[in-house]
């Protein structure tokens, strides 16, 4: 039987540690994010392509030197070199494309996931990317396997893939929200 979600995933976003004050683990946050690389990778369909590239080139830095996401960024506005800064935020964004289409998807039973993932770029990266770039995010939906099939690799058939992808998507936003809070308290994304 092929992999499922289950059998690749080794953290997921609820078990990403998170200060009392919103801190994000490093560490962590990198190792479930990879999970939505492996997501793609099960699909092997062309429609994910970009999305897993655009992810996978965006790492923020070596986990170990700062053990929150928060720190990372703080240290390199203090530095001047703001790589890991744009690595993370783009990662950001490619993980909000990710979150805000299968919630689409999960929330809409009769969508199919070119639909979901078309709408969530539209109010995602769309408004980052030259005329180039969205017209391969357009062709690539042409790609996007269909709705039954997605969920059948995913969860190999079992009966609570829905909530179980669910609850990893909504753990994975409420991640996002953090960062969004903290990227926006400090205009860490201004000019990137």
């Amino acid at each position: 039987m092929p992999a499922t979600l289950d059998d690749l995933i080794t953290r997921r976003f609820q078990d990403v540690a998170v200060s009392e004050q919103g801190d994000i683990n490093t560490a962590e946050f990198l190792e479930a994010a990879e999970g939505v690389v492996k997501l793609f990778d099960i699909l092997d369909s062309a429609a994910f392509y970009p999305k897993v590239h655009d992810k996978s080139l965006s790492s923020p830095g070596d986990p170990t030197k700062y053990d929150t996401l928060q720190k990372i960024v703080l240290a390199e506005a203090k530095e001047g070199d703001r790589t890991a800064t744009q690595g993370l935020l783009w990662l950001k964004r490619g993980l909000e494309l990710t979150a805000m289409a299968l919630k689409r998807n999960l929330d809409n039973p009769a969508e199919e996931l070119s639909v979901s993932f078309t709408e969530a770029y539209n109010n995602t990266l769309k408004q980052f990317h030259n005329f180039l770039v969205k017209k391969m995010f357009g062709m690539a939906m042409l790609a996007c396997p269909d709705r039954k099939s997605f969920y059948e690799k995913v969860g190999g058939g079992k009966p609570d893939v829905h909530e179980q992808l669910l609850a990893w998507v909504n753990a994975l936003q409420a991640l996002l929200n953090e960062l969004n809070i903290f990227y926006a308290t400090g205009a860490y994304d201004k000019g990137l």
